[in-house]
């Protein structure tokens, strides 16, 4: 026969009641959270899967402030770019304009005044800074100014070509700005040819034209001739040391323009019979010129040309050079312009990217740990049931005696 005693029977009562309670509590804590799991203990799978999906929305949020940083860097400098192609259209305007064979020197005059303020609003643009005031071309060295102009008046550059790179998914990084000595000071200096000899002072203007020709322009360079006694007109050119000759004939009315292997130079009058002279050239890619400096050797030379044919020869070549070197510049520009747009292009994609597995990630955390409430009530009432059941239960056995039944 089992006995229990009074004592027994107290303390499973008490029990009864302190698990019903702590079981309806713990519901009751459910339905005010609206969450499943309250600790690792309900369900230690799941748990541990939530906890992987809480860091991984941690770390794309991180993302998405870095990609938004990206992003807001990079279109500023767009921006900034948008208005240096817009000022440089205008000089190669006035460059165009100062072309023209009829105008003054106070003509000119004015149109280098145009391009000296042209100079003076590239320069701020380049030079120009965020609210923090790092510049914003400045590369790793941002509280310097990138551009300086020297006493002689020359632009030097002396800002830093590196851009920081952010990372902006797992294994993955973008670069938050552009070079601005890759976008301002990087084109190919047309003015590469120098012609030395004897008929070297009927030479000028001599330019690259075409960068994919001149790579086959000898390296040596190439010997021109005025050594045919029937006719003065008549010029040879020779490819250095030994190369097959080209013939010409100068213009009797009016200065030549010879082109030869993407090369180009002007031949001015006629050159006395006999004499000859030789034109080299630098492959040295890195002969560049800045945007700036290129304006300014055009705008100098508007200002001190006289009205006179060598004047005028020198406004020529002068324009012909500083059209070749503003285009190059320009192409260089372009070429930034086009790695902002791919590297907002990526933002832009990875931005998606993240805020689709953001909202996948929700997702599989409302179907992990968001409670049932449906579920939930029914069994708060169940457990509110039990408990009060217990609570009766216990009262009644609690009030048992033995002299009840004597």
């Amino acid at each position: 026969m089992l006995r229990i005693s009074t004592v027994q029977a107290f303390n499973q009562g008490v029990a009864a009641m302190q698990r019903n309670h702590a079981a309806l509590a713990h519901t009751q804590a459910q339905v005010d959270s609206g969450k499943r799991i309250l600790t690792a203990a309900d369900d230690p799978l799941a748990a541990t899967h939530l906890l992987a999906l809480e860091q991984q929305q941690s770390r794309l949020q991180q993302y998405q402030g870095n990609l938004s940083e990206a992003s807001s860097r990079l279109s500023q400098q767009e921006t900034i770019l948008d208005s240096v192609n817009t000022r440089l259209q205008h000089v190669r305007d006035l460059t165009l304009r100062a072309a023209d064979g009829a105008l003054s020197k106070a003509a000119r005059g004015d149109i280098a005044a145009e391009l000296a303020e042209c100079e003076k609003e590239l320069m701020a643009l380049m030079n120009s800074q965020d609210e923090q005031g790092h510049y914003r071309f400045g590369g790793f060295n941002a509280r310097t100014a990138p551009v300086v102009q020297a006493a002689d008046g020359r632009y030097r550059w002396q800002g830093d070509s590196g851009c920081e790179e952010i990372q902006i998914a797992d294994g993955l990084t973008v670069a938050s700005g552009i070079s601005g000595e890759a976008a301002f000071a990087s084109g190919k200096n047309a003015a590469r040819l120098q012609a030395s000899g004897a008929a070297a002072e009927w030479i000028s203007g001599a330019l690259v034209e075409d960068e994919l020709a001149f790579a086959q322009f000898p390296s040596a360079g190439v010997r021109l001739d005025f050594n045919d006694p029937n006719d003065p007109l008549a010029y040879r050119l020779t490819p250095l040391p030994q190369g097959e000759p080209v013939q010409g004939r100068l213009d009797d009315r009016e200065d030549s323009l010879v082109h030869y292997q993407g090369a180009a130079f002007y031949i001015n009058g006629k050159v006395e019979p006999g004499l000859s002279c030789t034109i080299e050239a630098s492959h040295d890619a890195a002969e560049k010129i800045s945007l700036l400096n290129g304006i300014r050797d055009l705008r100098k030379t508007l200002q001190s040309a006289a009205d006179s044919p060598q004047g005028a020869r020198q406004v020529r070549d002068a324009v012909a050079l500083g059209l070749r070197n503003i285009d190059s510049n320009a192409a260089q520009l372009d070429s930034q312009r086009g790695q902002i747009g791919a590297r907002l292009n990526l933002i832009s994609a990875t931005q998606s990217g993240h805020e689709s597995q953001m909202l996948h990630n929700q997702g599989m955390q409302s179907k992990l740990g968001d409670l049932d409430y449906f579920e939930a009530l029914s069994r708060l009432t169940l457990q509110a049931t039990l408990l009060e059941a217990s609570q009766q239960s216990f009262a009644k056995v609690n009030r048992l005696s033995l002299f009840d039944w004597l």
